[in-house]
């Protein structure tokens, strides 16, 4: 009796964003069952459902009156770090969801199914940032990425979804695997799956046992290898540029924007925190994928002719910039590694909220080619100024938020003595300029062979308008996310 009274007066208001969510994905497929889901008013009620769900779910993790408590036996964290991750996964999917209402219309898909599946997918991200144990961390990753196998297969009557689907299927698969080793080997080596407690085993057993430190380290890096494939950095990126190219337009947009910051939050708490006490080995592993995510994503870009495989290849470059940060296990590279994860997000909002309003004037094709942008500028300018801005921002150019995010990651690279690391990453960044600064060409200075018009709606209008905003006078005030960022950093003691 007395367990269940301490749920209910502690526990249950800790997770209580995670129930609400879980009730109303519920509601919400109760509710369809008895709408006629073939109508196009329906699909907008659940959607549109979905985003009150989840601004309703922020507003409950920003109003959490607990942080730092372990609840449910040890099992899930609650902190100022895991608050402001899960509470970016809410915004962004919401976001997703609110850019897509034309899309549906335009591409005649009537599935009310894509806003209970970002529900679900957000829950499974909101447990994996939460989870201090490796059965919810597994049982999260799993929830999100069944979402995620079933969103990629979204467009049912096209053979480029379905293939996607079923490629990020087995490949998702055979990481899942890779994790499940990774995990049952420290079980095996250590007898627990509670984070703190590792913690504790790690510092010491660095010090005194070094063979068991040394087998310890297999299957970090077992772990480490299914992350780098859930994030999608090389050499595990292969399944990227197929799965963003066959993958609906909007669903692209969701997994380049959102189950990246799940990840990504982990591999904070689990690395930074967890496994700290075997920084020397898993640091190395960290360094080499961030150094062949930069190479790889600035390279395989410049060859590129869809749009969508250019975006695939420019997140793998991104997500070897934040590994830089990560890999510095420092408290500034914890802080660059939060500034870079917002700003990148804004700025992928901002170019597949344009890339989703893109069209050929003659038949409303959708755009696949970077080459269908010629004459842009000339139809819209204000949109072309946009795109314009948003990829010399993910260049990093100066004054624009890019700049300043790509900045203090190297700072944090050369703060921790990673002068090569630095060196490759500035270099990439001149790489990447070159098919980014190729848009702009195309855009403003190539013949119009084939214009494009635009179904422009309120909520694109919206969103594409408040980056560019952002992007623009970020360096001008950008004391309040580097003071949010230093808060939440402190709680760190590396």
């Amino acid at each position: 009796m007395v367990s269940y009274l301490e749920f209910f007066q502690n526990d249950f208001k800790l997770v209580f964003p995670e129930i609400y969510i879980s009730l109303s994905i519920l509601f919400l497929l109760t509710m369809a069952v008895f709408l006629n889901t073939s109508k196009k008013t329906s699909i907008e009620t659940i959607s549109w459902l979905s985003i009150e769900v989840l601004l309703i779910t922020g507003i409950l993790i920003i109003n959490n009156p607990f942080y730092n408590s372990l609840v449910l036996s040890g099992m899930v964290m609650v902190d100022n770090l895991t608050s402001l991750v899960k509470f970016i996964i809410v915004i962004s999917a919401s976001i997703v969801i609110f850019m897509g209402f034309q899309y549906f219309v335009d591409e005649k898909i009537s599935y009310f199914e894509f806003g209970i599946l970002i529900l679900l997918a957000t829950l499974g991200m909101m447990l994996l940032i939460s989870s201090y144990d490796f059965i919810i961390m597994y049982l999260a990753i799993e929830l999100q990425s069944l979402s995620l196998y079933i969103l990629a297969t979204l467009k049912r009557d096209s053979q480029f979804s379905t293939e996607a689907g079923l490629k990020y299927f087995i490949l998702g698969a055979l990481s899942s695997g890779i994790l499940l080793f990774g995990c049952s080997l420290i079980y095996g080596l250590t007898g627990t799956t509670n984070f703190e407690s590792l913690n504790h085993l790690l510092i010491n057993s660095a010090v005194e046992y070094n063979e068991i430190s040394t087998a310890i380290s297999i299957g970090i890096a077992f772990i480490a290898v299914a992350l780098f494939f859930k994030i999608a950095a090389a050499p595990f990126h292969m399944w990227a540029p197929d799965v963003y190219e066959g993958a609906p337009m909007i669903v692209t947009a969701f997994f380049a924007i959102v189950p990246k910051i799940a990840i990504l939050g982990l591999f904070i708490e689990l690395f930074l925190e967890t496994f700290y006490g075997l920084v020397d080995q898993w640091q190395q592993i960290i360094i080499f994928s961030a150094m062949t995510s930069m190479i790889i994503g600035a390279i395989g870009a410049i060859e590129q002719k869809k749009i969508k495989r250019l975006l695939a290849y420019s997140a793998i470059g991104h997500i070897g910039y934040i590994l830089i940060a990560l890999s510095s296990a420092t408290v500034e590279g914890i802080q660059s590694l939060l500034i870079y994860i917002i700003i990148y997000i804004i700025m992928s909002i901002s170019i597949f909220s344009i890339a989703l309003s893109l069209y050929k004037k003659i038949d409303h094709v959708r755009i696949t080619y970077i080459s269908e942008l010629t004459g842009l500028a000339k139809e819209n300018p204000l949109l072309a100024i946009s795109l314009a801005i948003t990829v010399l921002s993910m260049a990093g150019i100066p004054p624009l938020a890019g700049f300043a995010s790509k900045l203090y990651v190297f700072y944090s690279a050369i703060v921790s003595s990673m002068y090569v690391l630095a060196i490759i990453g500035v270099l990439t960044s001149v790489i990447a300029a070159v098919y980014y600064i190729r848009l702009i060409k195309i855009m403003y200075f190539e013949n119009n062979n084939s214009h494009s018009y635009l179904t422009m709606d309120i909520q694109k209008s919206l969103i594409i308008s408040s980056t560019f905003l952002f992007l623009v006078t970020f360096l001008f005030n950008p004391s309040f996310l580097f003071i949010l960022t230093h808060e939440i950093t402190l709680n760190f003691s590396l």
